[in-house]
């Protein structure tokens, strides 16, 4: 069963209608495949009219919706060949953070993501997709080990942040994030990220400092989450849609301000309603971003890289 947003309640409502007509049809009732038609139809319209006027707060709705594709169903689809690597060679394996080596297009590459699950036993084994410590420190070993060995990282983001548990700041937190940070923008190798869902404050980051950042239509990337924002700013987490309309978190108004490369058009109504096109599109636009790289050495491409995020820098200061 299809899980709908609040602001999808009509369009809820039409398909809901629609589907009852099917059984009514179904169970040998009268032919009603007029009437499901116009529904359909109705529906559609509906679905396209709300998404052509989303506010960034709906934005973030989406972009957290439950049904959306993960990091792991962009990997069981996309690389061939896939071999997970695990732990930090120092402390543990951290389940938010999945890395591993295989192939993209036929072309062996390394590949890094945050998985927050896709049910209620995956999404605590995966820490709903928040890394501690040892999951940037796994980040960062698997990106030297691509530099170390020539191959192209690919990364999917797709995190509200990194774990704020005590524990987790116990054993470095901000360090590796740090660490991790570096490691993207020293890697000798092209750099391709993709921000699949939510990108959330130096945890998305700390996967993200690549050579081109990619965005999905209805995904966000942000310093801080619209509810933590509204609990600093107003005390009050129900001003959460007035911090996401401030925050300029959605995908177009960072391609607006040069903070991302390029926007990945979701299909009618987001990712969640047709996973395989919009897993699809990602592979096309990853590999558009990707193929110009790898003519570049690793001095141009570190050098690059490094001006493209001081740049960021001189601008929000100007």
């Amino acid at each position: 069963m299809r899980h709908f947003l609040d602001f999808e309640k009509p369009i809820a409502e039409l398909e809901g209608k629609i589907e009852e007509l099917r059984r009514t049809t179904d169970a040998g009732g009268i032919d009603v495949a007029e009437e499901v038609a116009r529904l359909r139809d109705k529906a559609q319209s509906l679905l396209r009219s709300t998404y052509a006027k989303l506010s960034p707060w709906q934005k973030t709705l989406v972009a957290r919706h439950p049904e959306r594709p993960k990091c792991l169903d962009y990997v069981r689809a996309l690389i061939t060949e896939w071999t997970p690597l695990a732990g930090d060679r120092a402390f543990a394996d951290d389940a938010a953070v999945v890395g591993g080596l295989g192939r993209f297009r036929g072309r062996a590459v390394a590949v890094l993501g945050t998985e927050k699950g896709n049910d209620t036993e995956s999404r605590v084994r995966h820490n709903f997709g928040m890394a501690r410590p040892e999951g940037y420190r796994k980040a960062r070993r698997i990106m030297e080990l691509a530099g170390r060995f020539g191959l192209p990282i690919l990364s999917f983001v797709d995190t509200a942040g990194a774990f704020p548990g005590i524990e987790a700041e116990a054993r470095g937190q901000a360090e590796a994030i740090a660490r991790s940070i570096e490691a993207c923008l020293e890697a000798p190798v092209p750099f391709v990220a993709t921000i699949i869902g939510e990108g959330g404050s130096g945890g998305a980051i700390a996967l993200a400092s690549a050579d081109r950042i990619l965005m999905l239509e209805h995904s966000i990337y942000s310093v801080i989450s619209p509810e933590g924002c509204a609990s600093i700013l107003w005390r009050d987490v129900g001003e959460a849609p007035t911090a996401a309309e401030a925050m300029k978190l959605t995908a177009e108004d960072l391609l607006r301000l040069n903070l991302v490369d390029a926007v990945v058009p979701e299909p009618l109504g987001g990712a969640h309603r047709d996973a395989a096109h919009t897993i699809d599109a990602v592979s096309a636009e990853v590999w558009n971003a990707l193929e110009p790289l790898l003519a570049l050495d690793g001095a141009t491409l570190r050098a690059r890289r490094r001006e493209k995020f001081l740049e960021m820098g001189r601008n929000a200061m100007a």
